[in-house]
């Protein structure tokens, strides 16, 4: 007779199954015996991303107190991502260990790490390196990543992080008006702030983060901020107390 946590495993790769077309993730025994304790599943890179249209391998090992305790998951797949080693794949996701539940599953568990791909965080990195890279040269991050993403995952290449810029869009920028930018930066070097908005960020938001934590404006010129500050900073953006 089947054990309770058999049946749990086989009903959720049912529904995993079952959605994989909308969900486009998929998990299925890693061997020919069927094995349910021991997984491969499969997550796409999300839009947007560096990752974007990538086909990352997850290897899923479901313990004997499984769902009590929370799955052991590792990327088979190299990914360039702080959170995740590109030594081994060993993942770092409070889902996985602290903020495991019973009631997550193993399709919930491979959602948070899809949506790793688009909210990372480098200041609690399972990666020194990498978060490194993000924290201090976040156009370097993305190419690299995507870099990544093409030769391990299959992912299409994309210009957006390929670290070439569309003539076009270079001209257009040229044209703008200096001095509504400089009145943006107040004050502030630009390259200082578009390692910010790099990630993602709006130049204002980052400006007021910069003002908020109390970066010194330097008579406008670049340097490299302290690692202590990064954090303040990421954290004001993010909208962390």
């Amino acid at each position: 007779m089947a054990s309770s946590r058999t049946r749990r495993i086989q009903k959720e790769l049912a529904d995993i199954e079952k959605d994989a077309k909308l969900s486009k993730i998929t998990a299925s025994p890693a061997d020919a015996t069927g094995d349910l304790t021991h997984l491969k599943a499969q997550i796409f890179g999300p839009p947007g991303t560096p990752y974007e249209g990538g086909q990352f391998v997850v290897d899923v090992k479901i313990p004997p107190e499984y769902p009590f305790r929370p799955p052991i998951m590792k990327f088979d797949t190299k990914v360039w991502h702080p959170n995740i080693s590109s030594q081994t794949g060993a993942i770092c996701l409070d889902t996985l260990s602290t903020a495991w539940s019973p009631v997550l599953t193993i399709k919930s568990t491979l959602l948070s790490l899809q949506s790793l791909f688009e909210s990372p965080e480098p200041k609690d990195p399972q990666d020194a390196e990498v978060a490194k890279m993000m924290m201090t040269d976040p156009e370097a991050f993305n190419i690299k990543a995507h870099e990544w993403a093409v030769l391990h995952a299959d992912a299409p290449k994309n210009a957006t992080f390929s670290g070439v810029k569309p003539r076009q869009a270079a001209t257009s920028a040229a044209a703008q008006p200096q001095q509504i930018d400089a009145a943006r930066y107040q004050g502030y070097n630009r390259n200082l702030v578009d390692r910010f908005v790099n990630m993602g960020f709006d130049v204002d938001r980052v400006v007021d983060a910069f003002l908020f934590v109390g970066i010194d404006k330097n008579d406008g010129r670049d340097y490299i901020l302290e690692e202590a500050y990064m954090g303040d900073i990421t954290a004001r953006l993010l909208g962390e107390p």
